[in-house]
């Protein structure tokens, strides 16, 4: 088979895989966090970060929740890089922007988090400093979930077919999922531009 053939079979092994319960427990979560008014925070690296920054506006935007992803700032990103250090980096971001128990944290991740490797230590950090304060925590991550995986309210994990496509697959189907959270009838406020225009020319 072509790289294109496998590639896609094993997006459609991914999705056939993919476990609904975490997904629905994010649901109800986030329902719950727009209702008492708390706000919603991405954090993300490389190509995750690229995508909290999509998730904050369809959550602002289709699910009316307050959102905020931390590397959407790039002066203050690099200004406590490069003060304070990578790894305590969203970690400060937080306690900056004052989270609270109301709040909730989002990761988006490949592999979630680990210390001992030294890969994404500021998501770990982040999520401890979450947990210190009581607020919720959710993620979608790749291969066993890292870190992020173990401490979660809920997580999808994105299952891993071929390691060798790890990354690719596990940052397209983290906006899959979020896309899904915010088509959610039970999350979504506002109609999305095509679909309305769609339902008005019919």
């Amino acid at each position: 088979m072509s790289f294109t053939t496998t590639f896609l079979d094993e997006a459609a092994q991914i999705l056939a895989r993919l476990d609904p319960k975490p997904i629905e427990r994010m649901v109800e979560l986030l329902v719950e966090l727009r209702q008492a008014g708390g706000r919603l925070f991405f954090l993300g690296v490389g190509g995750s970060a690229a995508n909290c920054g999509h998730a904050v506006n369809d959550f602002r935007k289709i699910a009316g929740i307050e959102a905020y992803s931390a590397t959407d700032n790039v002066s203050e990103l690099t200004a406590r890089t490069n003060d304070e250090g990578w790894e305590t980096v969203f970690a400060n971001w937080l306690r900056g922007s004052r989270l609270t128990d109301r709040d909730m944290v989002f990761v988006f991740s490949v592999g979630g988090g680990d210390l001992e490797k030294n890969i994404s230590p500021n998501l770990v950090r982040a999520v401890e400093y979450a947990r210190q304060v009581g607020a919720r925590v959710l993620g979608i991550c790749g291969r066993d979930g890292g870190y992020t995986g173990k401490v979660p309210d809920a997580c999808a994990i994105i299952p891993t077919v071929n390691p060798v496509n790890v990354t690719p697959h596990s940052e397209a189907f983290q906006a899959v999922v979020w896309h899904l959270l915010v088509s959610h009838p039970a999350l979504k406020v506002s109609a999305t531009k095509w679909e309305s225009a769609g339902q008005r020319a019919a």
